[in-house]
């Protein structure tokens, strides 16, 4: 799975790659790896302890709204996950002070190239 991941990050600006928190699956056993490959750091929650990964917990939620837990993911298609990847980096979030993630990012990247 890192190598996937590793191409994404590497595809973000610098100040958005910073870091990763992962729960203790298998997903991120080749971590060392990955932190090598991106310069990215990766970190580990406590077993139990889904409040230090807020967001993701979070976000895990608004994507169940669209794809019940269970959902075969092999079934549901790449335009499905694009049209549901849309409307949530549409969607207005406390945390970013009511701008979405489209827009968080846009002026990131704004900012970036205006310096």
């Amino acid at each position: 799975m890192y190598p996937t991941y590793a191409r994404a990050i590497r595809t973000l600006p610098k100040e958005l790659a910073k870091s990763l928190t992962y729960d203790q699956g298998k997903e991120m056993s080749d971590h060392k790896a990955f932190t090598f490959s991106t310069g990215m750091k990766v970190y580990f929650a406590h077993p139990s302890s889904p409040w230090e990964r807020g967001t993701n917990e979070n976000t895990n939620g608004l994507i169940r709204q669209y794809f019940p837990k269970g959902t075969d993911f092999r079934t549901v298609s790449t335009k499905e996950i694009k049209r549901v990847q849309r409307q949530l980096n549409q969607r207005p979030r406390k945390t970013l002070g009511h701008l979405t993630p489209e827009e968080t990012i846009n002026n990131i990247v704004a900012l970036k190239v205006g310096n």
